[in-house]
């Protein structure tokens, strides 16, 4: 039986590490502004990436290999630690984590932005009945797993086209500038190449 869930833990807002910012949700749409998504994963096949594309074209968005944005599941993590004894010792809490990280490319494979998510909840697994409490946990995992790619659709929810052009713009900014960086780097290097070395047996002549 689960005794309580802990609330979704949202590290920070949708890819605030590289800009995305929540709007507030009272009397706003909620549709998507990717209309238009290509979404790949690290397991081709997972229940996560299954999950996340029939939540996205339920909200009519349209995923497909050659879309303007690719959504990227590129890591996904389970974690159980023992969270409580009881007092007879015969039944203890565990909490049970799941951490999806991903990321929002453009067409050139630009990285748009990237976080992670986690979903917590805690279960009592019963010494006494080690079948019934796998199983509970197994059917918690998929809640979890539910409740996580919702969540990540109601970050999804939250771009605007007009975010979403203002990112773009920023990372080909960064691209530009890395790749400036990285031709000054290399003229540099050519040109030490280039320079005359002495050799350290090649001693001055003095002159009588």
């Amino acid at each position: 039986m689960i005794k309580r869930s802990l609330a979704l833990v949202a590290l920070t807002g949708l890819l605030g590490a590289c800009g995305f910012h929540l709007r507030g949700t009272g009397g706003e749409s909620t549709r998507i502004a990717l209309s238009e998504l290509n979404l790949t994963a690290r397991n081709a096949y997972g229940e996560t990436q299954r999950l996340l594309r029939s939540q996205l074209e339920a909200n009519g968005v349209k995923v497909y290999a050659s879309a303007p944005y690719e959504l990227v599941l590129t890591r996904e993590t389970e974690k159980r630690r023992t969270a409580s004894y009881t007092s007879t010792s015969r039944s203890m809490e565990y909490e049970l984590s799941t951490t999806l990280e991903y990321e929002l490319l453009d067409t050139r494979k630009l990285q748009l932005g990237s976080n992670e998510l986690t979903v917590q909840k805690v279960y009592v697994h019963d010494q006494n009945n080690i079948t019934g409490s796998t199983q509970e946990a197994l059917q918690l995992r998929e809640e979890m797993r539910r409740e996580m790619v919702q969540q990540l659709i109601l970050r999804l929810q939250q771009l605007t086209p007009e975010r979403l052009a203002q990112m773009e713009k920023q990372a080909q900014e960064r691209a530009r500038a890395e790749a400036q960086a990285a031709e000054a780097a290399q003229r540099a290097q050519e040109e030490q190449q280039n320079e005359p070395q002495q050799s350290p047996l090649d001693l001055p002549t003095e002159t009588p």
